[in-house]
């Protein structure tokens, strides 16, 4: 899970413009209440994280699962995909 934390640490981090100094930035922030992506962006996260790790987000997903934070994310890509 890890290995897919910082993958998508290092993608968001690039498509959002976030600098590497930003302290807020971590693992455990709210994405979306902190500003980093909006309801667009998180439509194209979804869109990379079904192309990157070859799985399918559904509506169902999203209402089960919290996917605010990085490490939110990462585990539940890791549970989709079995690592």
């Amino acid at each position: 899970m890890e290995q897919i934390a910082q993958e998508l640490e290092q993608h968001i981090r690039t498509r959002y413009e976030i600098e590497s100094d930003d302290s807020d930035f971590t693992p455990d922030v709210h994405l979306f209440d902190y500003g980093y992506i909006d309801s667009i962006g998180a439509t194209a996260l979804i869109a990379h994280m079904e192309k990157t790790y070859g799985i399918q987000v559904t509506n169902q997903d999203l209402m089960l699962y919290p996917l605010n934070t990085i490490r939110e994310i990462a585990e539940f890509v890791a549970k989709k995909t079995g690592r």
